[in-house]
C-alpha cells in the first residue's frame, strides 16, 4: 500500500513537473523492493503457519479417531457383557421361575392334602358328634321338660329383643317374666326329679342364660337404656372368657390334636371353675337389665339408684374378670385316663 501511494504520489509530481529526480527513484525502487521482500516474508510465514495448523489438526483428527475407535471398542465390549449379563440374567430368571414354580406347586400339593385332611377331620367331628348325640338320645331322655323350657328360652330371646326395639316395653317386660320364671322352674324340675335330669340339660341351662343376657344387653343398649360402653365392657369380658376357655381346651389336648378330638365333648381334659365374684356379677347383670327393662313402664328411666346400679355391674364386671387372670382355681388340667 505505501509502495502504491508512493508511486501515485510520483506519477502526479511527474505529470506535474514532468521530471523525476534520480535519488527519489532510487529511494522509490529500495522501498519497493522492501515491501516486496516484506511480503514475500509474510507470505512464506503464513503457508509456515498455515502447514502447522494443518498439522496440528491433523494431529489432533488421528488422536480423535483413535479416541474414537478405542470408544466404540469399549462399547462393543461393553455391550457384549451387557448382552451376555442378560442372558445370564434371564436364564436365572427362568432358573428362578421354576423353582417357585416348583415350590408353589408343592405348596399347592400340600394345601390341597391339608385341606383334604381338614374336610376328612372335620367329616370325623361331624359323624363323631352326630354318634354322641344320638348315643344320648338313646341313653336319656332329651324331651324333658327342663330342656323344653331352655329351648323355649332361647327361642324367646330374639323375639324380646325385637319388641325392646319396637319399645313395647310392656310386653317385653312380660316375656322376660315368663323367661325368668321358667330359668327358676327348669333348674327346680331337673333337681327334683331324676328322671327330668340330663346332661344335655346341664349345658343347654347356661347357654340359653347368656343368649337371653346378651340379647337384652344389646336391645336395651339400642334403645338408649343402657350406656355403650358398659355393653361393650360385658360382651369384650364374656369374649375373653371363651377364648381363654378355647386355648385351654387346646393346651390340656395331648397331641394328636385334631377337630374330631378337639370337639369330642366326652374326652374331658381340662376343668373350668367359676370364681365366687363371677356368680355376683351374673346376678348383678341379671338385676340391671331386669330393673332397666321396667324403667319404661313404671317411669323411673333416669333414676340416680339405676345410673349407680351401672357402675356397680361395670366394677363387677371389671373384678370378675380380673378374679379370672388371678385365681389358681380357675381351671385345672384333668390326667388322662390310663
Amino acid at each position: 500500500m505505501l509502495t502504491r501511494a508512493i508511486k501515485l504520489c510520483c506519477l502526479n509530481k511527474l505529470n506535474s513537473s514532468k521530471m523525476l529526480h534520480p535519488k527519489v527513484l532510487s529511494l522509490i525502487t529500495t522501498l519497493e523492493y522492501s515491501v516486496n521482500e516484506k511480503k514475500s516474508y509474510i507470505v512464506q510465514d503464513n503457508l509456515k503457519e498455515r502447514e502447522l495448523l494443518q498439522q496440528v489438526l491433523k494431529e489432533k483428527k488421528d488422536k480423535f479417531r483413535e479416541k474414537g475407535k478405542i470408544l466404540h471398542g469399549v462399547l462393543q465390549d461393553k455391550r457384549e457383557r451387557f448382552k451376555e449379563s442378560g442372558q445370564i440374567l434371564q436364564e436365572r430368571f427362568k432358573e428362578s421361575g421354576q423353582i417357585l414354580h416348583g415350590a408353589l406347586q408343592e405348596k399347592k400339593e400340600r394345601f390341597k392334602e391339608s385341606g383334604q385332611f381338614l374336610l376328612d377331620d372335620i367329616k370325623q367331628t361331624r359323624d363323631k358328634m352326630r354318634e354322641r348325640m344320638e348315643e344320648v338320645i338313646e341313653r336319656e331322655n332329651v324331651f324333658t321338660i327342663p330342656n323344653l323350657l331352655c329351648i323355649s328360652r332361647i327361642a324367646m330371646s330374639p323375639v324380646l329383643g325385637y319388641l325392646i326395639v319396637q319399645s313395647d316395653y310392656h310386653l317385653a317386660l312380660g316375656v322376660f317374666v315368663f323367661a325368668g320364671i321358667s330359668d327358676l322352674l327348669d333348674g327346680w324340675i331337673a333337681r327334683n326329679f331324676k328322671s327330668q335330669a340330663s346332661k344335655i340339660g346341664s349345658f343347654l341351662d347356661p347357654m340359653a342364660d347368656k343368649i337371653l343376657i346378651a340379647t337384652l344387653f344389646l336391645s336395651l343398649t339400642y334403645v338408649d337404656l343402657i350406656p355403650v360402653l358398659l355393653t361393650g365392657g360385658i360382651i369384650t369380658r364374656d369374649l375373653i372368657l371363651v377364648a381363654a376357655a378355647f386355648y385351654v381346651r387346646y393346651k390340656s389336648l395331648p397331641p394328636p390334636r385334631t377337630l374330631s378330638r378337639y370337639f369330642d365333648v366326652t374326652h374331658a381334659t381340662a376343668q373350668l371353675s367359676p370364681t365366687a365374684i363371677s356368680k355376683w356379677n351374673t346376678g348383678v347383670q341379671l338385676m340391671l337389665v331386669a330393673t332397666t327393662l321396667a324403667a319404661p313402664v313404671f317411669n323411673y328411666v333416669d333414676h340416680t339408684l339405676l345410673h349407680a346400679l351401672w357402675y356397680v355391674t361395670a366394677g363387677t364386671t371389671l373384678a370378675s374378670a380380673i378374679s379370672y387372670l388371678i385365681s389358681k382355681n380357675t381351671y385345672k388340667f384333668l390326667q388322662p385316663k390310663k
